[in-house]
């Protein structure tokens, strides 16, 4: 009876192991006019970060609240206030955060680093 509690409580544990990185999809789903963190260290920038939730993008960098202007297939135009113009980032990441279903900053990088929760991104499978 112990060896069937062991077994079933392991296959439990796996299960919501694998439920809560399924939450680490690295894609955002924006609409016109939705407001996100996003990296704010130029045009060039690689690491195109965004988030809901403010703090550093993964190249360590302040990230500035930006508007959702237009979205085209997986890109988004962002406009921040103290942008000039508009910039163009990717909905989908290369990377993710990993701290689970219940973390609420749905952080998407181009680049590996930490997401504004202080969690390691991971790479999007």
């Amino acid at each position: 009876m112990k060896k069937v509690i062991l077994i079933a409580t392991v296959m439990f544990m796996i299960a919501f192991v694998a439920l809560s990185f399924a939450g680490a999809k690295g894609k955002m789903d924006l609409k016109v006019g939705d407001e996100v963190y996003a990296c704010d260290c130029g045009e060039n920038c690689p690491c195109k970060t965004m988030s809901n939730k403010a703090g550093n993008c993964t190249c360590d960098k302040p990230m500035v609240k930006a508007k959702v202007m237009k979205v085209e297939g997986d890109t988004v135009m962002l406009k921040a206030e103290k942008w000039e113009k508009e910039r163009a980032f990717k909905t989908t990441g290369k990377y993710t955060c990993a701290c689970g279903p219940d973390c609420k900053c749905d952080t998407i990088s181009q680049n590996p680093g930490k997401c504004p929760c202080g969690t390691e991104m991971k790479k999007v499978e």
